[in-house]
Parts: structure tokens; sequence; C-alpha cells
């Protein structure tokens, strides 16, 4: 069996889009549309995998991502970066947050979960991101 996914954005079109095509791939999701919601999902469901859209309003994915990776029970797990602004500026963000990886949106489904099936299969890249491999 898959792991579960906590998926998280608050752009309902990519959020459903995402999610039917994960479930259709055999994964479970979670959903959160703030970085509020996310926290607490993390917490009740504990995904296996968590992709995360950076720019929300409210508490962005960057902050609610360092709440997670304070939390040792989140140390491990996989995390994705899903955002639009891929300056340098914004992958520095990434990297010190903890991401595990960046996905450049819009991306197609089948590339956001060549991604997951990667960082699955590869495991954590040590709290580090290759900022230049493309999917």
């Amino acid at each position: 069996m898959k792991p579960s996914i906590l998926l998280v954005d608050d752009f309902e079109d990519e959020l459903e889009m995402y999610e039917e095509y994960l479930i259709y791939r055999g994964f479970q999701v979670v959903v959160a549309r703030t970085g509020e919601q996310a926290a607490a999902q993390a917490r009740l469901h504990r995904p296996g995998v968590i992709l995360f859209a950076l720019r929300m309003p409210g508490m962005t994915g960057t902050e609610a991502m360092r709440i997670l990776r304070a939390d040792p029970s989140f140390v491990k797990t996989p995390v994705i970066a899903l955002t639009a602004h891929t300056l340098d500026a914004e992958r520095r963000l990434v990297l010190d947050a903890g991401f595990d990886e960046l996905i450049e949106k819009p991306c197609l489904p089948d590339a956001l979960v060549a991604a997951v099936e990667r960082i699955l299969r590869d495991g954590r890249l040590d709290g580090r991101v290759d900022l230049d491999a493309r999917i």
C-alpha cells in the first residue's frame, strides 16, 4: 500500500486536480488549504509525504514547514515544495525551511507523482534539495 499524502494548496483548481490524480495513482490523500490546517492535519494523520504550496494567505508553506520540522516526529517526513516562484531568494527559503525537493507550478500531475515516487524510492536528501534537478 502506498503512503498517505498531505496535499496543501489554497488554489482550489490545482488542489482538486492533484488530489484526484494522486488518488487515481493509489495514494490516500488528505488536503489542507492553509498553513495552519496543514500543521494540524499533519499531526493528526502523520502522512508519509507532504506536498506544500509555498504562497498561501496567513501562514505560508515555509512558515508551516519550519514548525513541522521543529517537531521530532516530522524530521524524516519527505516534504516537496510547490511554487511558481523559483527565484534564488525563494530557493534559499526552501532550503532553509527543510524541504526535500522543489517542483515548479504549474506542473502536470504525472510530474508530481514522479517526484513523489522518486523521493519515496530514494529517501530524504538529508534535508537538502537538488534545486538544479528537473523532473
